[in-house]
């Protein structure tokens, strides 16, 4: 498969501009201390000397994880991410959000995986969505670049309307809940929190599971800076932010569906990236998703 180089990646995507209208809208918050807690193996966790960069690392013995404070339904979700470099086939660099702490039967999620590789082999991001432990829906995606030589913007857009997944601030992946009929299978319910780990997968994330993790190349780690979420923080029993008010810009109706440079940055991916697409796999389901029959056009 070639992929075009970035030069000819039309019309890139001029996004929203995020800004904050009201107290119940979330905060900026610079520092990991302000917005995460490490969730295991703090000993593989690193920073640089004046705090704004984060390292996660992979040995043989274990990886790391950290989370946010705080948890969120609806808003805009965005993270710089540098991959593992080198052969880090079996290694699993994952930037999720999910409304447990741990990964419950009846927990509501939103992936971003990437799928280590060996050297000189492309990067694979696989993207999913869980609703009541129900996952499935996968795809996987090429990249455009090399995502282990810089840091590159990974961001969720999700509101009642849709999942947006954003690289670089272009929509890679559209999960719908509008039209005719609704999607059954929207996370829409339950708040969450965002996490990323890294951890071993050799069992399936490189070719299967043929590509095994090479041990000798550890420790292996990604980097993260700039994290940045312009969302409806959770409050019990319900936040106001929660209803469908259009005060927050990523309840608006321009906010609801692509916008038309969008759509033709979206339609490049559509016919270069994907490399898997669940809701073409009809030997996996012979009878497709509800949501399949969705248009991400809309």
């Amino acid at each position: 498969m070639v992929i075009s180089p970035m030069a000819f990646l039309p019309f890139i995507t001029a996004l929203i501009s995020v800004f904050l209208t009201s107290s119940q809208a979330a905060a900026p918050k610079t520092s990991f201390e302000d917005n995460f807690s490490i969730m295991f193996s703090e000993n593989h966790f690193k920073t640089s000397e004046d705090g704004n960069t984060w390292f996660l690392s992979l040995d043989k013995e274990t990886g790391c994880g950290f989370q946010t404070k705080e948890k969120y339904r609806f808003g805009w979700f965005s993270m710089k991410l540098k991959l593992v470099g080198g052969d880090s086939a079996g290694v699993v660099t994952a930037y999720y959000m999910c409304s447990e702490k741990e990964a419950g039967p009846e927990r509501d999620e939103v992936d971003f995986e990437f799928l280590g590789n060996r050297t000189g082999q492309p990067y694979l991001i696989q993207t999913n969505v869980y609703k009541n432990g129900v996952g499935g829906r996968e795809m996987r995606h090429v990249l455009w670049f090399d995502p282990t030589e810089e840091f590159h913007t990974y961001s969720i857009l999700w509101n009642n309307h849709q999942l947006v997944f954003f690289v670089d601030r272009v929509p890679i992946r559209v999960f719908k809940n509008n039209g005719e009929k609704k999607n059954d299978f929207f996370p829409n319910e339950k708040p969450m929190y965002l996490f990323s780990s890294i951890w071993n997968a050799d069992d399936w994330a490189t070719r299967g599971g043929l590509e095994k993790t090479n041990w000798k190349k550890a420790p292996f780690v990604s980097s993260y800076k700039d994290f940045s979420v312009d969302g409806c923080r959770w409050e019990d029993p319900y936040p106001a932010c929660v209803s469908t008010t259009t005060k927050y810009w990523w309840d608006q109706y321009d906010a609801w569906h692509l916008n038309d440079d969008q759509k033709k940055d979206f339609a490049w991916v559509q016919r270069n990236l994907v490399i898997y697409d669940y809701c073409k796999d009809v030997e996996r389901y012979p009878k497709l998703p509800g949501e399949c029959s969705l248009s991400p056009w809309d």
